[in-house]
């Protein structure tokens, strides 16, 4: 049967044990003996899943805010270097306002 780290993350830990008791795998030896965040990664490592969230972007090109984001970056380091304190301000609400974007289009 084939899981997804977001379905192995809902199991109680005796569902979690369960499963393990049927890996033949280096990864879940001493399975009984693991609390489910330590059994969760052996489980995983066990079956080659990945344990990490991706977020996928819907609605926006995630290329190009990022590298606007990285040209305000610069930018602020200039302002920071000639003490523009008011350029410095309005380059950081572009940050923010960039990041807004792409966390409110994250899914």
């Amino acid at each position: 049967m084939a899981h997804t780290f977001e379905e192995l993350k809902k199991k109680t830990v005796a569902e979690l044990r369960d499963i393990a008791a049927g890996i033949e795998h280096e990864a879940v030896k001493g399975y009984t003996q693991l609390n489910k965040d330590h059994l969760l990664a052996a489980i995983c490592t066990a079956l080659n899943l990945d344990m990490h969230v991706h977020h996928h972007v819907v609605g926006l090109d995630k290329t190009a805010i990022k590298k606007e984001i990285r040209q305000l970056k610069h930018k602020r380091d200039e302002a920071i270097k000639a003490k523009d304190f008011e350029a410095l301000e309005k380059i950081r609400q572009g940050i923010h306002k960039f990041k807004k974007k792409l966390r409110q289009a994250t899914v």
